[in-house]
């Protein structure tokens, strides 16, 4: 024969510990994927979905299209409209606003409140 007897017999002891350091390697480049990539970009979606829920009158936006203009109406949940030039206001949804260069003033309650200041 070509293979001796203890060649054959050291083969057969080590297969569990052989089966474990071969999956060792996709166990790590999981783990190396998933704070590299997953983890950030879970964050990324979270602090976008942060911004996009605070829009306010008067805060200036930025659209995924590139269009920058000052928002004059939080329409509903979905949709906010803004002024791109004068007169011209846009209806765009929430989430394509891609980010907010300046915050605006909080708008006023009510007329009675500001008869109550002067």
């Amino acid at each position: 024969m070509l293979i001796t007897p203890a060649y054959a017999q050291a083969a057969g002891a080590g297969d569990t510990n052989s089966m474990l350091m071969s999956l060792l390697p996709f166990a790590l480049i999981f783990v190396i994927m998933y704070f590299l990539i997953l983890r950030p970009q879970q964050k990324k979606v979270k602090d976008h979905a942060e911004l996009v829920k605070n829009i306010r009158r008067g805060d200036t936006v930025v659209t995924s299209g590139g269009l920058v203009g000052k928002v004059t109406k939080v329409v509903d949940e979905d949709q906010i409209e803004f002024e791109i030039s004068d007169g011209v206001r846009v209806r765009q949804m929430r989430q394509m606003i891609s980010g907010v260069r300046a915050k605006g003033e909080p708008a006023k309650e009510s007329a009675k409140d500001d008869a109550s200041t002067s």
